[in-house]
């Protein structure tokens, strides 16, 4: 049988609490419908969804080797060094001497590349608010109680330890 989500749990091959399945299966949903319909905000940013991402690493995360930000984003080495090329070449990185190894180099943020990723995520955040506050005041209320979980479900499906 399928729901409005997916298949049943017995489709999956494995057993669970169907309630914790059925709230897998729509937050499964739930995030990949979002991150599609904010794919329109993204594009605002003038950026590949590549550029983008990797800058949002860089950003967000701080200054990586060209190894660590390809494992950051899932992507082969040449593949994260065309995109690196991208932002140096449009001046929203740049390379910077490995404090450490003198024979590597880290990448960094260059300060427009910060102030463009900043703008995006603040439109990300902008319609977000907006869609939140198009919900009946209950539906808004729990989602945004629960908006913290988020992270810790992300974190346990990373492997790592849930507080």
């Amino acid at each position: 049988m399928e729901s409005k989500h997916g298949p049943d749990q017995a489709a999956w091959g494995f057993d669970a609490d169907p309630t914790l399945s059925q709230a897998a299966s729509a937050l499964n949903s739930g995030a990949i419908h979002l991150l599609r319909s904010l794919a329109a905000v993204d594009r605002q940013a003038g950026l590949t969804r590549a550029r983008l991402s990797a800058l949002s690493v860089l950003v967000f995360g701080g200054s990586r080797t060209l190894g660590e930000l390809a494992a950051a984003e899932g992507v082969a080495g040449p593949t994260m060094t065309r995109i690196v090329d991208g932002l140096i070449g449009e001046g929203l990185a740049e390379r910077n001497p490995h404090p450490s190894d003198g024979r590597a180099v880290t990448i960094a943020a260059s300060s427009s590349g910060e102030a463009l990723m900043r703008a995006a995520q603040r439109r990300r955040i902008e319609a977000i608010v907006r869609a939140l506050a198009g919900l009946p005041a209950e539906q808004r209320r729990r989602l945004v109680s629960a908006a913290g979980l988020l992270d810790q479900v992300a974190a346990a499906v990373r492997g790592e330890t849930v507080s």
